[in-house]
């Protein structure tokens, strides 16, 4: 029963309530719950009515006073009171069938959870909802959802998902749209199947169904892909050719609806070898997490720390950051920048992805393993500076199960992890974190 109330926050409405441990949450204000949405949506209100019912079946009604949104402090055996429900797709581009052997159990697991989408922002396609869950979204006006779009020619998005419910879950976004939920897109751009004419009937259909803005990435391939569809990398004409037609499209919409909702990931720039757009073009960087605008952002938040300077000398010992292919040139210019106006002297280095393939090239799949075998035997200063995306969410494992401990041990130096903000970045350089 996932529903049974394991613990209590301490100070909480619900333990000034009275509300005990090991009860069963039945109802919140009449309405059954029966995972985090439920619990989340009807646990908002002000001063709600809690049904509760012992281990021996006896049920008692408790009137929990708080104000509206604040949160009722019960917590549950899982986060969604409920199992996260798997990915029911076989998608040609998935990066998790790409795996290497030897990783955390976790990263093999696929979910398509669309309660994981409301709640921690994760992009799912859609293609597991019952009829009752689609409506339920509508009822509860749960937004945003972030989808996985890819593609709408039916027939295509089947092909790319691996699944004829790709063009039957279609319908959802329509009908999400003409509810009024904040849909946000994501397509992952695939050279030969869903560019061009496809990539460009996705976009339009879109932007009629009321969505509010959508990233464009490309395919990312591992060398991991025996027995997989025949994919090939998006290459730099081809990221060239996306962009300016996703800018065209973008000046349309927002000529028309006041925003471009679609937007290139930095990566795409990258690869095309074009100069990433300036501050203004990103909106409110609303595909910050998908890789849109992320290197603009930092940049931009580094040199208005820089601004703040006086211009003295700073004592700090050397340093080396670590990080992707991609993104060692920017960062390598930013240092450059810190170095002259503060002498703190350092080098950015590169990290090729030898655990996942050369044409891995972003810092967030850096593995341990790879850092200690580039590093090892490199002067590298008194210090090394690793990006945070490198480390599993809110912890300080690799991809490969190494801990940051490992990699000091091996390297001889302290490690400090540097959060995705120029600001950060800056005083981690100056030797202030």
């Amino acid at each position: 029963m996932h529903t049974v109330v394991t613990s209590i926050d301490p100070g909480s409405p619900a333990e000034r309530a009275g509300v005990r441990p090991g009860e069963i949450l039945r109802s919140i204000n009449a309405h059954p719950v029966t995972d985090v949405l439920d619990y989340r949506f009807f646990g908002y209100d002000r001063n709600p009515t809690l049904v509760l019912e012992a281990a021996d079946g006896t049920q008692r009604t408790l009137r929990v006073k708080k104000p509206e949104a604040e949160e009722l402090g019960l917590n549950f055996e899982t986060y969604l009171m409920d199992e996260p429900r798997p990915c029911s797709n076989h998608c040609l581009f998935c990066f998790v069938d790409q795996m290497a052997p030897g990783c955390r159990d976790t990263l093999y697991f696929k979910d398509d959870d669309a309660r994981l989408s409301f709640l921690m922002g994760n992009y799912i396609t859609l293609t597991n909802l019952s009829p009752r869950e689609v409506q339920r979204i509508i009822d509860l006006r749960i937004s945003p959802i972030n989808v996985s779009v890819h593609a709408t020619d039916p027939k295509l998005r089947s092909v790319l998902l691996g699944n004829k419910a790709g063009a039957e879950s279609l319908e959802h976004m329509k009908a999400f749209g003409r509810a009024g939920i904040v849909m946000n897109g994501q397509i992952v751009l695939c050279p030969g199947f869903n560019d061009g004419g496809q990539l460009q009937r996705t976009m339009e259909d879109m932007a009629a169904w009321g969505f509010a803005s959508c990233s464009i990435v490309p395919v990312g391939l591992t060398k991991y892909r025996e027995g997989l569809a025949k994919l090939r990398p998006v290459g730099p004409a081809e990221a060239g050719a996306a962009i300016d037609q996703v800018d065209a499209f973008g000046a349309r919409c927002l000529a028309q609806h006041g925003s471009r909702m679609f937007f290139c990931s930095d990566e795409l720039y990258i690869r095309a070898g074009r100069t990433l757009p300036d501050e203004d073009y990103y909106e409110d960087y609303v595909q910050l997490e998908n890789g849109v605008g992320m290197l603009r952002s930092l940049i931009s938040e580094f040199e208005a720390g820089l601004r703040l300077e006086d211009g003295g000398v700073v004592a700090a010992s050397p340093y080396t950051i670590a990080t992707g292919v991609s993104a060692q040139p920017y960062l390598q210019a930013l240092a450059g920048k810190a170095q002259e106006k503060t002498g703190v002297a350092g080098q950015v280095v590169a990290i090729e992805n030898d655990f996942f393939g050369h044409t891995v090239d972003v810092a967030g799949l850096v593995t341990g393993g790879d850092l200690i075998a580039q590093l090892r035997g490199r002067e590298l200063g008194s210090r090394l500076l690793i990006p945070v995306n490198m480390l599993r969410h809110g912890g300080d494992v690799f991809l490969d199960d190494l801990h940051v401990s490992d990699v000091e041990r091996e390297l001889g130096v302290p490690v400090t992890v540097v959060e995705q903000d120029g600001f950060d970045l800056l005083d981690a350089i100056l030797g202030r974190k």
